[in-house]
């Protein structure tokens, strides 16, 4: 009951700093909307996100807030579904580098060794490419589709995560209760899952808001450039495509100034989070 109260309290103590970080708490609460948002597109969107109408690039007006695009698509309609897009790029891109690198990293600090060498070998070889280059070759080849877009980035991002987690792994082994635990005669896989991971956990959540923040990023870099989320279906990235022309940028701004607001919002949210979860979680801090 001791250590259960023990863990109770360090979890306040890190919500309580949290919420008196502002800039963090905004962000969460603008974060949550956007989920809510994506969660119940069907009901927020004033029209069908598809449906194609006789007013081509029509200015905002009663019957579309935000105006329509090329082919007379309603955009605040395609700007609430495209979140959907975005968000599941960003959180499952995350997912999936996180599990990578998190399992490298610990079997890597917790091995040492050749173990060690050869994954931290491979983690340079990994980082050495040009990241972006590479995402493009690789999206090419597979094809321009979610699926893909959230396995690249996904497949790519782990390193730093591996990294991370190693060195947090090399000085939590150290510590009496993982020695103690070892003299017990316990498993590998519950030494190092049960005892060492839990305790990683900090600047593996710290990490994984940012890198959510930066796959929204590369995720509309790739639709803008014609490699990401085909049309018809809408992402952020593509409905930016529109402003690839001077006098859509000079004279139409609301072809491409929402979904411009709403990667940034969604990034600077996510990152206010990140920031949050960082100072909380600072041991220096946790007085």
């Amino acid at each position: 009951m001791e250590v259960f109260g023990e863990e109770e309290s360090y979890l306040k103590l890190i919500r309580r700093k949290f919420f008196k970080h502002k800039l963090a708490v905004v962000g969460l609460v603008i974060f949550c909307l956007f989920i809510l948002m994506a969660i119940f597109a069907p009901w927020f969107a004033p029209n069908d996100p598809y449906a194609v109408n006789a007013e081509f690039e029509a200015k905002p007006s009663a019957a579309h807030p935000l105006g329509t695009d090329s082919v007379g698509r309603d955009i605040l309609s395609r700007l609430i579904y495209a979140s959907r897009v975005s968000l599941s790029v960003g959180i499952g891109a995350v997912a999936i580098y996180v599990a990578i690198g998190t399992v490298l990293g610990a079997v890597a600090g917790y091995f040492g060794k050749w173990v060690d060498m050869v994954i931290m070998r491979l983690t340079d070889v990994f980082m050495s490419f040009p990241y972006l280059m590479v995402i493009l070759v690789l999206v090419s080849i597979m094809g321009p589709s979610l699926s893909n877009i959230i396995l690249v980035l996904g497949v790519l991002g782990w390193p730093a995560i591996a990294r991370i987690v190693r060195g947090s792994v090399l000085s939590i082994k150290e510590m009496d209760y993982v020695k103690a635990g070892v003299a017990l005669g316990y498993s590998t896989p519950r030494v190092l899952f049960q005892h060492i991971l839990p305790n990683c956990l900090a600047p593996i959540l710290v990490n994984a808001t940012f890198g959510i923040a930066f796959a929204i990023i590369m995720e509309a870099s790739l639709s803008f450039l014609g490699m990401g989320v085909q049309p018809p279906t809408a992402s952020w990235g593509n409905m930016l495509t529109e402003a690839q022309s001077l006098t859509v940028l000079a004279s139409q701004p609301w072809l491409w100034v929402p979904p411009g607001v709403m990667i940034l919002l969604a990034v600077l949210a996510i990152n206010f989070m990140g920031d949050g979860l960082r100072d909380a979680m600072d041991p220096k801090s946790l007085k």
